[in-house]
């Protein structure tokens, strides 16, 4: 999932800096100065899920989080994201500087999307399974969308890279499996202790500008 220096082409790793750069940009003016300890916290998630992984012949995967992330963040994610791939990258050596926006990118941009699709759905779900279903999808999907990403910017650099973009999508399908069971625990969990926490996961108009901003 961490994309290293060297192996896009220059018109994609261009196009992805300018995505991941724009998305930080935009999540940094969205940010609420109230919502900056929980922004932290997930981080801190975001990072430690990378100690878990899991041995796909001679490599590993580990777990993402970044739909969860964007189901409590929004666009906030994106800066949320990103400085947990800087801490991954300097700490423990994954990815690289010139490919740091496009990563984020690839994983952010899927849990951005998590936020508009499954926010509300968690919010109006009355049930615990709803709750959980929703939840499930969320981590599911973005872990999927997140490795298609991966793989187009590999085949769109070089079509050499062809097995290598379906192996990354092959070895995160358990990952998406495993990542959507714990978002599911941890949403079914938190709407137990703190039922208002999917407050924050509904898009609403700003009524001055009548852009869509985090709650």
């Amino acid at each position: 999932m961490h994309i290293m220096d060297g192996v896009l082409s220059v018109p994609v790793l261009a196009a992805g800096s300018v995505a991941g750069i724009a998305g930080i940009g935009l999540g940094i003016r969205k940010l609420k100065h109230e919502n900056i300890p929980a922004a932290g916290l997930l981080t801190a998630v975001f990072f430690a899920a990378s100690m878990i992984r899991f041995p796909i012949g001679i490599s590993s995967v580990h777990l993402l989080f970044g739909g969860l992330l964007g189901v409590f963040l929004g666009w906030a994610a994106f800066p949320a994201i990103f400085i947990g791939l800087l801490l991954q990258m300097l700490m423990l050596g994954f990815g690289g500087w010139t490919t740091l926006a496009v990563n984020t990118f690839n994983i952010a941009s899927p849990g951005v999307a998590a936020y508009y699709v499954f926010g509300k759905l968690l919010q109006q779900s009355s049930s615990t399974r709803g709750k959980g279903i929703w939840g499930f999808l969320a981590g599911f999907l973005s872990v999927i969308v997140s490795s298609l990403l991966v793989a187009l910017g590999l085949m769109l650099s070089d079509m050499h890279y062809l097995g290598a973009a379906g192996l990354e999508i092959v070895a995160h399908l358990p990952v998406a499996v495993a990542e959507g069971l714990v978002a599911a625990f941890l949403i079914i969990f938190l709407s137990k202790v703190e039922p208002g926490v999917f407050e924050c996961c509904t898009p609403c108009r700003d009524d001055n500008t009548g852009e869509i901003e985090n709650k």
